[in-house]
């Protein structure tokens, strides 16, 4: 799983980058909000964990611009900021969880896999790519008319592979996001 990390403290930053590539993330580092627009536009990103005070701006603009622009990846909110508004804020601008610093590392990597096993569908249930649909909801896959029937695990990796059409993903990563459903198998 590919993380932008936003942080503009340096020393942070190098401790946090080295400590979720050591738990498999591949980590690009940043430190501002325009280093990070840049970096998105470059990058698909499956999560990004970003602090709130930035040198150009905020986490909360660079959060809104990222969902006014459709960008679906997980946003971790990851600040000294503890207010309860600035949470509330940060929920509703688009974050989908926010820690506060200091954080323990192993929480962050925790709280990144807990936001990655979430469907990323965007409240809707039909998915589609090419003449392929997906209905999450009833779990059926159509190919132009014709419904073509799947196990469970069969779906899994099927809506998987929607999510993140047009990119390479391993066999890995497809265990890692349905392990429930592949537990015990091969």
């Amino acid at each position: 799983m590919r993380i932008l990390l936003v942080e503009d403290d340096a020393t942070l930053a190098g401790s946090v980058a080295s400590y979720l590539r050591g738990a498999g993330f591949a980590v690009d580092a940043v430190e501002s909000v325009a280093a990070a627009m840049r970096e998105v536009r470059l990058n698909p990103y499956d999560a990004i964990v970003l602090d709130v005070n930035l040198p150009d701006g905020t986490g909360f603009d660079l959060c809104r611009a990222l969902r006014k622009a459709g960008n679906g990846a997980r946003i971790v909110m990851a600040t000294a900021r503890d207010d309860v508004d600035d949470r509330v804020l940060g929920l509703n601008l688009g974050a989908d969880d926010y820690v506060v610093k200091p954080y323990v590392l192993a929480e962050l990597v925790a709280r990144l896999h807990a936001v990655l096993r979430r469907p990323d569908d965007g409240g809707n249930p039909v998915l589609r790519v090419e003449d392929l649909e997906l209905n999450t909801a009833t779990r059926t896959a159509y190919r132009g008319e014709r419904v073509i029937p799947l196990t469970a695990k069969e779906f899994a990796v099927l809506h998987f592979l929607v999510l993140h059409a047009g990119r390479v993903v391993t066999r890995e990563q497809i265990i890692e996001q349905y392990r429930d459903v592949f537990a015990g198998s091969e």
